[in-house]
């Protein structure tokens, strides 16, 4: 039936209509936001390929599981010690320098890993890496002064579909490539192509706009002596928050404690364990990835409209789920986990980042999250120590069935204690 001029012109104005929602919806990605996130589709894309078999990496280079365990205990210990000051000079020098002096040396630091001769040269590259990561603070930082506080569940939630779209051909690429170049020299590749893109996103970071109000002229000579003020005030600040801020940083340091004793034997358990082949690793890693894209926005709008400790509670439960799957996996039951790993993913890290915004004050954000950061890294850092030495001593499921003993009571006290804020952030 042909349309007449009346459905033309009704057509016209829905699509309108569409479009200017569209636009009022995404309209505060932009400035700071929109750069970050257009350095971030570099950097994720990039370091997704070598991370895929990481581990096996370093198995080649002459290391174990245990081994992976020391170097991610190292690493975490360098970023722990950097996380004070970078917090206090995020808040007192500003964030735009400390962001894009530090990613150029973080881009730098993967050149170790492109050329290590061996485990120790990738020990040393991951080092500079994270002291380099001094810039945290100021990063997390700048995102929250960018974000709206209505948007900040949004905001938070594209951040994790920006890395999801950006990383999801990544694991299929680094299979590709192992298949047809052998493990190390695809690894290589990868840490080359690391370098490059950082390198691009460090030039991009130089335009970031500063968004502390007057920040003090940085004293080259006065940054050596700030470290033990630097240490006190960022203690300090957490007589200044509400209970609730103190109350999530407590459970980050648990659940960080408890995801680090797997994390770094994941890939051997994966692989030497339940008999699942390199290549179908990496088809899914895929499916968390493409998951963590459909689910994203939808997340995004569920933390803005119902709340953010509500979509917390609910990523702790499906990790009590996903566990299971893990310890009792094959390639079909991990195929199933992948969404819900992906949806828990995204709750758990936009409800406790717009969490944490909403609670703290913009001159303190800095600080809470150089103080947290110091906190949550050094107990990574021993979780990823126990957790190599389990695998390797002890028992290979253990690092996974000790879930339950640190999930359990995170959410108990996510419960009874956190409070999300009555007044809105003006």
């Amino acid at each position: 039936m042909e349309s007449t001029p009346l459905d033309s012109q009704t057509d016209v104005q829905e699509k309108v209509g569409l479009l200017s929602r569209f636009t009022s919806e995404f309209s505060f990605i932009q400035g700071n936001f929109l750069l970050l996130i257009i350095s971030w589709l570099f950097m994720d894309f990039a370091s997704e390929m070598p991370a895929t078999y990481y581990g096996l990496y370093v198995e080649a280079l002459g290391g174990s599981a245990a081994t992976v365990g020391i170097i991610g205990f190292i690493s975490m210990i360098s970023q722990a010690l950097v996380q004070f000051p970078g917090g206090y000079l995020a808040d007192k020098y500003g964030r735009r320098w400390l962001i894009s002096t530090m990613t150029f040396g973080v881009a730098l630091s993967y050149g170790f890993y492109a050329l290590a001769p061996n485990w120790q040269t990738i020990m040393v590259g991951a080092i500079i890496m994270n002291l380099c990561l001094i810039y945290r603070p100021a990063l997390n930082a700048i995102i929250m002064d960018s974000l709206p506080p209505e948007r900040r569940g949004m905001g938070f939630s594209i951040i994790n579909l920006i890395a999801s779209v950006s990383t999801t051909p990544a694991p299929l690429m680094a299979g590709w490539l192992l298949t047809k170049y052998g493990l190390v020299p695809s690894m290589r590749m990868g840490y080359a192509l690391v370098v490059a893109a950082y390198l691009v996103a460090a030039v991009l970071r130089l335009r970031l706009k500063e968004t502390v109000k007057e920040p003090e002229h940085i004293d080259w000579r006065e940054l050596l002596r700030t470290y033990p003020q630097s240490i006190v005030e960022s203690v300090r600040v957490w007589k200044e928050v509400p209970r609730s801020a103190f109350v999530l940083f407590i459970t980050g340091i648990l659940m960080n404690f408890s995801l680090s004793l797997f994390m770094p034997v994941l890939v051997f358990w994966i692989v030497d364990d339940l008999g699942i082949s390199e290549v179908r690793w990496s088809f899914i890693l895929t499916i968390l990835f493409i998951s963590m894209i459909v689910l994203a926005i939808p997340c995004g709008k569920l933390i803005d409209k119902i709340g953010k400790k509500k979509p917390l509670v609910i990523a702790y439960l499906l990790f009590l789920v996903v566990i299971p799957l893990f310890i009792y996996g094959d390639f079909y039951r991990l195929l199933l986990a992948m969404p819900m790993v992906g949806l828990l993913q995204i709750l758990f890290h936009a409800s406790t980042s717009s969490l944490n915004a909403d609670l703290v004050s913009q001159e303190n954000r800095g600080k809470v999250v150089g103080s947290s950061g110091f906190f949550v890294l050094i107990a990574a850092s021993l979780g990823q120590l126990a957790g190599g030495f389990m695998y390797d001593n002890i028992s290979h499921s253990l690092p996974f069935s000790l879930q339950f003993l640190f999930i359990v009571p995170a959410l108990l006290v996510t419960l009874i204690f956190i409070k999300e804020p009555k007044k809105k952030e003006e």
